[in-house]
């Protein structure tokens, strides 16, 4: 039997932070859930709450919770409807695949002035004749039920017959019954006698085998059943042999202590060369708990552990870790990561700089290759070595016989 914990609360909260007192939404589905406890005590302002594909067998503990506008039950065990008068702001109710043949319980909602949908798709009570009529005129509030617009034409009608069709409804819910009580009779023999005959069963895929050929009927305890052996299917698959060979841990660093580069999350992300610092923009998902990111900067690499998955990238210049700066958007989710530099890159900063320079072109001293203007003693030169500059004919300028062509 699967509980409703505090821990359980808080794994499914993730998008709160990991907050229940000021959740609004929740979804417990697929947990095999058997009884609806501690959520009206600990999630007060929950508007939408998810219970879809348990065990549930009764709408209980629900009466505190009075800002709840959406209720999902689909798929459960749930026989009759009842303790949502307190539900006060309730206007969609989803009761899809249940086992409520007590259609009269529906009567209990009359108070839920809000409710607005109601499905009852898939239960025994939607075979009853008169099914929607007696509905329409049971809760005048509804717009909807089964997901089919109510008209002001059939709501009338509905009214008119109200009366003579409740009496056919309860009727028929009373013979109902009766094979409900024959059913659970019929079922806990048939359960007795696969269980004596599986327990005659040593080999554990025979018994396996044998439990799902067996003919079953649609009922609450055969339900549960199934979903038991499903449980119990997973746990036998989960548990590792001690003969498995253990799975191999990722190396990250080389054998000459290099640290890898690696993403095992898949994260996309966005690393810039500043002068002065390392900027790393990790795209993180946004409705991920801070408490499951860890982040280490060392001086040569930095590694962000997203849900024990490692993403890890290297840079070719120290940092200083305890001078960098880690923020996270509130936005987006993103990690923002600023690493400084042991020593700024003079280079960046000239190429980067914005300031405009004279551009001077180079000048080539003529020394053998040029001839040089004749010197004139009487002349100021001004620098010595203005004397020997000249201007070098390229033309003149031959390759040597065993440089190769240029590609």
């Amino acid at each position: 039997m699967v509980l409703i914990t505090e821990k359980l609360v808080r794994k499914k909260s993730e998008h709160n932070e990991r907050l229940i007192s000021t959740l609004e939404e929740i979804s417990l589905h697929q947990e095999d859930i058997e009884v609806i406890e501690h959520i009206q005590n600990w999630c007060r302002d929950l508007k939408i709450l998810l219970l879809q594909s348990n065990l549930i067998a009764r709408l209980e503990n629900l009466h505190k919770l009075k800002r709840l506008e959406y209720l999902n039950v689909a798929i459960n065990n749930i026989e009759r409807v009842e303790n949502l008068e307190g539900c006060e702001s309730l206007s969609k109710l989803d009761l899809t695949l249940n086992f409520i043949r007590e259609l009269t319980s529906v009567e209990s909602l009359c108070g839920n002035h809000n409710l607005r949908e109601l499905i009852l798709i898939g239960n025994p009570c939607v075979d009853y004749p008169h099914y929607r009529d007696y509905v329409v005129a049971t809760l005048p509030q509804l717009n909807s039920l089964d997901c089919v617009e109510i008209m002001p034409s059939e709501r009338l009608r509905a009214f008119r017959e109200l009366s003579k069709n409740r009496t056919i409804i309860v009727q028929k819910q009373a013979d109902q019954n009766i094979e409900r009580d024959e059913q659970r009779i019929r079922v806990a023999k048939q359960q007795s006698a696969l269980a004596e005959h599986c327990a005659g069963i040593e080999d554990e895929e025979e018994r396996i085998k044998a439990f799902w050929q067996a003919k079953s009927e649609h009922c609450p305890e055969i339900r549960t059943e199934i979903a038991r052996q499903h449980r119990l299917g997973r746990e036998r698959h989960e548990t590792k042999s001690p003969l498995d060979p253990p799975k191999p841990q990722r190396n990250l660093f080389a054998p000459c202590g290099r640290p890898y580069n690696l993403n095992q999350a898949k994260l996309p992300f966005n690393f810039q060369d500043e002068a002065d610092h390392y900027l790393l923009q990790l795209e993180v998902y946004r409705h991920l708990d801070t408490s499951l990111i860890d982040i280490d900067v060392q001086t040569t690499y930095t590694r962000v552990t997203v849900k024990k998955k490692i993403f890890q990238i290297a840079y070719s210049e120290e940092v200083k870790p305890d001078e960098s700066t880690v923020q996270r958007s509130q936005i987006t989710g993103h990690l923002m990561v600023k690493l400084k530099k042991l020593k700024v890159n003079e280079l960046l900063i000239a190429k980067k700089s914005p300031t405009k320079r004279s551009v001077h072109k180079p000048q080539i001293l003529a020394t053998f290759s040029c001839s040089p203007a004749p010197f004139d003693a009487g002349k100021n030169y001004g620098n010595p070595e203005e004397a020997f500059r000249g201007v070098v004919d390229i033309s003149n300028i031959c390759a040597p016989e065993d440089l190769p062509d240029l590609i």
